[in-house]
């Protein structure tokens, strides 16, 4: 004779629950697939607005968390009243693996050929984003939308991205920059004077231990140079800017907003 506690379960009780116990769990298991499987596009917008504390959002989000759109908006951050939006939208498709999940991101006015390629890996306390090389246009006017000091330059022209073995990572608040990015600014002009184009002009920053920064002049009446490094999360840029000859009169208050004045030339230093 088989004798049990009071209270505990009948062995034969026992096992007419266990296949209802395993038909429940894969339930919720089939459940949390088809949330993951369907989850909104706005997700990713909300995602991103915290990431970025409010200064990167995906406005108009349509389609889901794997394969959507939506329309790219910069701003200052929380209570600034500058906005600007990206032409068009921008459509990402993503992918997990093992190490995180693959980005394939095209813009409507900027990624014409080539999707951008992200590798996004989460880290302890952080994360590590690598970028593919490529090649993109992007309007400088969309700067504007991050406050100072664009909103008061209000740039206009194009802005031509390159990126070489590019890799960022964050890790409890220590950024680490390897790879290469080039930037060029095609065509300058700027509300702030009546010389119009200013210039074109390229920076290129080079990740290692000390991420560095180079600006120097391609052509133009406002010739600009000068170099600087990244010291934490805070960059430390000395320049200086100076007219092209005979344009020292027309450019002369840009000069004077631009740094402080040491003859022909305006010293630019941040940090």
């Amino acid at each position: 004779m088989k004798i049990w506690k009071r209270g505990s379960a009948d062995p034969g009780e026992r096992g007419l629950r266990a296949p209802w116990a395993w038909a429940v769990a894969g339930a919720l298991l089939g459940l949390l697939a088809v949330v993951v499987v369907t989850a909104p596009a706005r997700w990713l917008a909300q995602g991103v607005y915290s990431a970025s504390r409010g200064m990167v959002q995906l406005t108009e989000p349509a389609g889901s968390l794997w394969a959507g759109s939506a329309r790219l908006v910069l701003t200052g951050g929380a209570g600034s009243q500058d906005v600007t939006a990206l032409p068009g939208r921008v459509q990402w498709r993503l992918r997990p693996d093992w190490t995180g999940v693959r980005a394939a991101v095209t813009a409507d006015c900027c990624t014409p050929n080539t999707p951008l390629d992200l590798a996004v890996t989460p880290l302890w306390g952080g994360g590590r984003v690598r970028i593919a090389d490529a090649q993109s246009q992007w309007p400088a006017a969309v700067l504007t939308g991050l406050g100072t000091p664009w909103n008061t330059v209000q740039p206009q022209g194009e802005l031509a991205l390159s990126t070489r073995g590019l890799q960022v990572e964050s890790v409890s608040g220590r950024l680490a920059v390897a790879g290469a990015l080039d930037v060029t600014l095609r065509h300058l002009s700027s509300r702030l004077s009546t010389v119009q184009p200013l210039g074109s002009y390229r920076v290129q920053v080079q990740g290692g231990d000390a991420v560095s920064l180079q600006l120097s002049t391609l052509d133009g009446a406002l010739r600009l140079s000068g170099d600087g490094q990244w010291v934490g999360s805070r960059l430390r840029f000395k320049g200086e800017a100076t007219a092209a000859p005979g344009l020292e009169a027309q450019l002369a208050n840009l000069l004077n907003i631009l740094g402080r004045r040491q003859g022909e030339r305006a010293i630019i230093s941040i940090g």
